[in-house]
């Protein structure tokens, strides 16, 4: 679970803020849940030091780091000196408002995720965002490693619909096309950006907590930049498959020969008939399949289709 900004101000320091730390990590483990907090990268250059024993004392899991907006060699001597002192007391970090991935999360694997992409939350202030852009980041932002991009918008709409603002904000593109992104993307600390009422008694919310983190092989399918893009990852037994487009609805055939030898059951979440219109709505069906067949399935407008696969035992 993530702490997101406001918990403390400025003083990260601070055991007991707007929020009382320590006692909300006691009641998430509780619960099998470890908690992040967000911190502001100037607090972070000038206090750290004190910080982060204090935060593992706490038994904080990870820190999400904001607004560091440098990439001079000044800046990127300071991303490896928080990785270090964050390593060194068992927190986990995700840069946002940083440069793109270089490579040090090989040096420093508690580095679990990078923003550096115009993201979800672009859609509280203008309409920025959308399936263009996610047609087209594989292609590009992707290329240098993990990306924090924030999915899982549910408050799907088309884009006459679209109003930019704060509270409980908008996305366009459908709903299936946001469980895509949790395959198309690579986000070791996958988040979900609304609110856990908004996922409440939604039935296609069931891919997203299915859906892995971290991957042992993945396959790209089919794709051109901007257009469409189709990627399958495996993590252990099961594989997984999301499949997205732009503006341009399209029938899309896949074969299945990623998934080798033996029999699994699919589990299909794809766009509805009626998404063009009313893209919060989602189909969900099952269906046997091997990896000589090909599975052929037709993406909405800004639609897409997330598919889990279940060997057979």
């Amino acid at each position: 679970m993530m702490l997101d900004a406001g918990w403390s101000g400025r003083d990260i320091l601070k055991m007991r803020g707007n929020v009382d730390v320590p006692e909300l990590v006691r009641y998430a483990a509780k619960k099998n849940v470890k908690v992040w907090i967000w911190l502001y990268s100037k607090s972070v250059a000038a206090q750290m030091q004190e910080a982060f024993p204090l935060y593992e004392k706490w038994g904080v899991a990870g820190v999400k780091i904001d607004f560091v907006l440098r990439n001079d060699q000044q800046g990127i001597k300071w991303y490896y000196d928080v990785a270090k002192l964050a390593a060194e007391h068992h927190l986990m970090v995700d840069f946002h408002g940083a440069t793109q991935p270089w490579g040090i999360q090989r040096t420093y694997p508690n580095v679990l995720n990078f923003e550096a992409v115009l993201g979800m939350e672009q859609n509280k202030a203008g309409s920025r965002d959308g399936p263009v852009d996610r047609a087209t980041f594989p292609f590009t932002r992707m290329l240098s490693g993990p990306m924090d991009y924030t999915p899982g918008g549910f408050n799907n709409v088309t884009p006459e619909d679209f109003v930019a603002r704060d509270k409980s904000p908008m996305v366009t593109g459908t709903r299936a096309q946001q469980l895509a992104l949790y395959v198309v993307f690579e986000e070791p600390l996958a988040m979900v950006s609304d609110a856990p009422s908004s996922y409440a008694n939604q039935p296609e919310f069931q891919f997203i907590k299915d859906v892995p983190t971290a991957w042992d092989a993945t396959r790209v399918v089919n794709g051109m930049p901007g257009e469409f893009v189709t990627i399958a990852r495996q993590h252990g037994h099961e594989w997984y498959l999301g499949s997205l487009t732009n503006w341009t609805a399209r029938d899309l055939r896949v074969p299945l020969s990623f998934l080798g030898t033996g029999r699994y059951e699919a589990e299909i979440y794809e766009d509805a008939a009626d998404a063009e219109s009313n893209p919060k709505h989602v189909s969900i069906r099952r269906q046997r399949v091997e990896g000589s067949e090909a599975l052929t399935f037709h993406l909405a407008s800004g639609g897409g289709c997330a598919i889990r696969f279940v060997p057979e035992s």
